[in-house]
């Protein structure tokens, strides 16, 4: 009897984590699913090039905008409400994003579709962290970590799949059956009752937040085309730092914050965080800088392209489950050093790469960089979310997420703005695109990307290996 309620009780488990992976994958794809298609989309709706930016962008940094909201709702009301209210939201989104004929209104339903995707990533960890038990919970998140790359990273070659076998708007009505039936299961099957916090929401707070993140986001995206010293684009920076300097002051008095900033008083918690942020700083500079190589160096076809750059993904899928596993036998900090001197190691790789580079040797170093975040991702995401208490689950796995946005974010502006840096320097004049013939220009640009990466990383690194020494120190004692 015992054992059959404990196979019951398994069976429950991964279903649950079914739902939250699939929903996962959807939400993460959406973020990158719609490049490809942009120019398409900018013709059918009778738009500048600059102007269907917005699509995508808009995308991200709403969800930037109101994660850490719906993680502070979630610790509130219930992870599993607001998961499911989420998928609900997003699913509305899609449908309209696909039905419409209007450029305001896709705008508008991408809005919608990025507040629901913000209500699933803030709470996702917290309902696998409630559900699992600490011998299984690294591997659990480990296929989270896994589901987030994966949709991230297969985004452009499905986008570009479905764009050339139907239309565009069908890269935005593929979630709407999905998404009802994850709806379905979600309501049936995910956890009741996971309300824990109490107090009301910090609307100012949130407010401030706001105001702090999409001046943040839109400046570091939109400096890129206009440049960082546009009058625009200052203030926006002026308007963010004035907003974080008022959310912080207001959150310190606040009885109920939107934002408990003494979860940060944990030195292992603000560690694993700040990690997370280089981390995808430095994987995103290489994101950004290694599609350009292939193509425009080293003229392989966007198809080709897209297979090599497969590798990545591949990978992940294979190891960060198996790191996630692994890191509920022996710990998560070994595992998170080694990552990262992997990635590293990966990124230094990287910089080696020229015209007469061979295709195996630009395999084998993608892999290097592919299996140092296997192992850095889950055992890391795993040690985030064991470091606060049940009533702060859902506030810490959207710190996680939104964290994971701004290093996105952070490392597109950083890669771009030091490549075309490098290559105008090295030309002579300022560009702001590749230079055909110019070869030379963009190596000793890439150059100076991955070696910037790299050292973002090691950073990470070295900051991981102390604190590996200071536990072992203290536990010799």
């Amino acid at each position: 009897m015992e054992k059959e309620m404990q196979k019951e009780n398994d069976r429950s488990r991964w279903s649950i984590l079914i739902i939250v992976l699939m929903f996962t994958v959807m939400s993460a794809l959406d973020g990158s699913i719609v490049n490809v298609a942009l120019p398409k989309m900018a013709i059918a709706l009778n738009v500048s090039t600059s102007s269907i930016q917005l699509v995508a962008t808009s995308y991200l940094i709403v969800i930037a905008g109101t994660v850490l909201i719906f993680g502070r709702l979630g610790d509130m009301f219930g992870k599993s409400k607001m998961f499911t209210f989420g998928l609900g939201l997003f699913t509305l989104g899609s449908l309209l994003c696909g039905i419409t004929s209007s450029f305001t209104v896709l705008i508008l339903a991408r809005v919608v579709q990025a507040i629901g995707a913000a209500g699933t990533m803030a709470n996702n960890q917290g309902i696998i962290t409630e559900t699992f038990p600490k011998n299984e919970r690294g591997k659990a998140l480990g296929f989270l970590g896994t589901s987030v790359a994966l949709g991230s990273l297969v985004g452009p070659g499905l986008g570009g799949i479905i764009v050339g076998a139907a239309s565009w708007e069908y890269i935005f009505l593929i979630n709407v059956p999905i998404g009802i039936i994850a709806l379905f299961y979600a309501i049936k099957l995910l956890p009741k009752g996971n309300k824990n916090a109490k107090g009301k929401l910090d609307i100012l707070g949130a407010v401030l937040f706001i105001f702090a993140i999409v001046p943040l986001f839109g400046a570091l995206d939109e400096g890129l085309n206009i440049g960082f010293t546009n009058p625009m684009i200052l203030t926006s920076f002026v308007v963010a730092i004035i907003s974080f300097i008022a959310f912080i002051f207001v959150e310190k008095k606040k009885e109920d914050p939107l934002l408990q900033l003494q979860i940060f008083s944990n030195k292992l918690f603000s560690l694993s965080i700040f990690c997370a942020f280089v981390t995808f700083i430095a994987i995103f500079c290489n994101n950004i800088i290694l599609p350009f190589y292939l193509q425009d160096v080293m003229n392989y076809t966007p198809q080709h392209t897209g297979l090599i750059l497969m590798v990545y993904p591949l990978l992940l899928t294979v190891v960060a489950p198996l790191s996630g596993s692994l890191s509920d036998k022996i710990g998560s900090e070994v595992l998170t050093f080694i990552g990262l001197v992997l990635i590293s190691l990966g990124l230094i790789l990287m910089a080696t790469l020229n015209v007469d580079s061979s295709l195996l040797i630009t395999i084998i170093f993608i892999g290097i960089m592919s299996i140092g975040m296997g192992l850095f991702q889950s055992p890391n995401n795993s040690l985030i979310m064991s470091t606060v208490p049940k009533d702060k689950l859902g506030i810490a796995g959207s710190v996680n997420a939104l964290v994971r946005n701004l290093g996105m974010v952070c490392g597109i502006a950083l890669a771009t703005t030091l490549l075309y840096s490098m290559m105008s320097s090295k030309i002579g004049y300022r560009v702001t695109d590749y230079v055909t013939g110019r070869n030379d220009a963009f190596i000793y640009g890439m150059k100076t990307v991955y070696i910037a990466a790299a050292i973002i990383s090691l950073v990470g690194a070295a900051l991981t290996f102390f604190r590996l020494n200071n536990k072992k120190t203290s536990e010799s004692k």
